[in-house]
């Protein structure tokens, strides 16, 4: 499995990033996991809002999945939290 850099995830991310800082957000690479899973932080309005899984789901890991086929997932860190402090 040929995972993406750090970098090649990052620069696929800044594509998204216009999108989600104009509804008030952004979005932070935190790790990339040896099983393909590639973990972020959902901030700002993204954080908490009741739309981030389809954010996170059809936007985000769709698109870093067309670019990185062998990604297995993205899970946003704070989703585990089960609470939301908006940063």
């Amino acid at each position: 499995m040929a995972l993406p850099t750090v970098e090649e995830v990052e620069e696929a991310l800044d594509e998204i990033r216009p999108a989600l800082r104009f509804d008030g957000g952004d979005i932070e690479l935190v790790s990339i996991e040896e099983d393909g899973t590639i973990l972020v932080r959902l901030m700002g309005a993204c954080s908490g809002c009741g739309m981030s899984t389809l954010t996170l789901k059809a936007g985000v890991e769709r698109a870093l999945k067309q670019k990185f086929p062998d990604i297995k997932e993205v899970k946003d860190v704070n989703a585990d939290l089960g609470f939301s402090f908006g940063f």
